[in-house]
Order: structure tokens, then sequence, then C-alpha cells
């Protein structure tokens, strides 16, 4: 393993306080228990609290700011944060609105986060992202994973309670973003947790693996390496596929944003090769890709691979995509 570490066991706080000091005019950095926040706090609105394991940065701290969260909580890497995270998070942030939780479907974080809820002296409520449709036969919410779409929900999400709207109205947003989103990942190599030292999946030079999770998890089949084309066709229509299933009806001339996400490895070169080859096959599809990011945007320590994720636009969406935001990781309009 090659890594810049100086110790395992410090390395998530090292790069906490590394990345509160390159972005102190953002953020302040809370160390017992660990947490993100805003360096000023927002006033009379829900305030958004997002975290999950370690190792996809930029989620969810890079999305700490004005028009998205309000705090993140960090676990260890790939490992859920704890209810005290959570708790002690919302009372820095809480500014009489309530306080929205945005948690995506694994366990450990589900379990937790529900933990904090039910401890929380604020009234508050919780959207559950489960936007990948790499597990096939599996119902809404369980065993679909929170993975790059969680980034929609949080801008979208973000810009409303920026403008005041109360808690209802921004998790009935956030589910219905959710409900609209689909993505799917392809890894062409495997990752390596520091604490383990070791790849976490063997896979060969001339394979890849569909549906890959943000974790390294299995994805629906491992198979031969091939063209770009015929890799980006099987995860276009797997979610096109999806959506139908959840009845979901695409109309032609339906506005997509297309989110190309890279898992850390592979370089922005191939990342647009692959946006390329989806937006091109959209609109074969008579599907108009009308707003677009590219990017590493939730990753998977130094995986090779990408996710594509697309958002079914509707005017509240896409006013809300379009609104100002100012975070490490994202920010226009500002």
């Amino acid at each position: 393993m090659k890594k810049f570490v100086n110790n395992v066991d410090d390395i998530l706080v090292e790069s906490l306080n590394g990345f509160a000091s390159a972005h102190h005019d953002l953020v302040e950095l809370n160390l017992e228990p660990k947490f993100i926040m805003r360096s000023k706090k927002a006033s009379n609105k829900v305030a958004l609290i997002s975290g999950g394991g370690s190792g996809h940065e930029p989620l969810h701290n890079g999305y700490v700011g004005y028009g998205m969260l309000d705090a993140a909580c960090p676990g260890h890497i790939f490992t859920s944060p704890t209810p005290d995270q959570m708790i002690e998070a919302a009372h820095k942030v809480e500014s009489g609105k309530g306080v929205l939780f945005i948690v995506k479907n694994y366990t450990g974080d589900v379990m937790n986060f529900e933990m904090a809820s039910e401890m929380m002296p604020f009234k508050n409520a919780t959207i559950l992202t489960c936007d990948d449709v790499s597990v096939i036969n599996s119902t809404y919410t369980t065993g679909r994973r929170g993975v790059a779409g969680t980034v929609i929900v949080e801008k979208v999400v973000g810009s409303l309670a920026e403008k005041g709207a109360d808690l209802e109205s921004c998790k009935k947003l956030g589910d219905k973003v959710n409900h609209r989103c689909g993505s799917i990942g392809v890894a062409l190599t495997s990752c390596i947790v520091p604490a383990a030292g070791r790849s976490t999946f063997e896979i060969q030079d001339n394979e890849l693996e569909m549906g890959v999770g943000i974790h390294g998890e299995p994805g629906r089949r491992r198979e031969p390496m091939r063209d770009a084309d015929s890799i980006v066709a099987d995860m276009v229509n797997a979610i096109l596929e999806d959506f139908e299933l959840r009845d979901i009806k695409l109309c032609p001339d339906d506005e997509i944003l297309l989110l190309v996400n890279g898992f850390a490895a592979t370089p922005l070169l191939e990342l647009y090769l692959i946006y390329n080859s989806a937006a091109k096959l959209l609109k074969t599809k008579n599907l108009r890709v009308v707003r677009s990011l590219v990017g590493n945007y939730t990753t998977s320590l130094e995986m090779a691979g990408a996710s594509i994720t697309l958002c079914i636009l509707d005017q509240e969406i896409k006013e809300n995509w379009d609104s100002p935001v100012h975070t490490a990781s994202l920010r226009w309009g500002i």
C-alpha cells in the first residue's frame, strides 16, 4: 500500500484539519465529536445535516455552505458516523425551523441517524437517498444504496431551505428528487482502505464490475472489459429500465440532469468521454440533457471507475438546482 499517511489511526483527523484550514472562510471543524459546520450559522431556516463514512470526498464535507448543507458528520473511512455527532451538530446549527437529515441507504447510517432523530429535542425529518439501480430485484428502499444522486438531493433541498421553506416542504422536495434519480456505477479497479492495507476486491486487468457500490460492494455482474460506448449504453439503459419498473413515465423531450461522477482515479479525459457517450444516447431516446455535472463528486478512495446519474427535471427541481451555491466543492451564481 502506497498512500500519503502518517499514522493510519490519525488519517481522518489530519484530513479534517486540513479541509477546515483550507476552507476556513466557509466551514468550521468540531472534533469532539467530529462534524463540519458552516463558519457563519444560518438563521431562520431548516438546518440540513448529512454524513456518512469518509472516503467519498467531497461528499459530504465539501457540500457544507450556502445553498447546501449546514453540517456534515463524517465517520471513519467507510464507517457510519455515530448518533452523538448528529445530535451535537444539530444543537450547533438548528435555528428554529427544525432539522432535516439526508441519509444514504446503508444499514449503519440509517440506524444511527434514526437513533439521533429519536433523541433530538428539535422537530426533525429524514430523506433517505436510494438512487442506486444496481441491485436487481430489490424493492425501492430495500437493497438500493444511496450514491451520487445524494449530491443532487442536497443541492436542490439546500436551495429550498435557503429560501425559508418549512421542514415539511423541504422533505417533500427531497423525496421527489430522490424518486426521480437513478444511478449506476462501474469499477475498473478496487480501492484500498488504509486500515486494511489491501484491495477490497480482486479484479483482473481485462474485467470490469458492473453496478459496483461506492464501498466496493459487488455489482450486477463481473464481465469482460470492452469499449466505452457499450459500457455506457448498459449503464444508461439500466437506469431507464429502473424508471420504467417504478412507473416513472418518460416522455419525449423530458429534461434530464446528467451527472457523470468519478470514483477518484479516472481522469476527466475519460469522464467527459463517458458524458459524451451518454448524452448522445439520451438524444436518440428524445431525452434532452439540459443540466450537467462532470467530475469527482462521490468518490471511493482511489477506485478507478465512474457512475452515471440521471435526474428527471421539473420546473421546481430545475430552479432549485440553478440557484446560487457556495461550498468548497460546488459553487455557482455567487
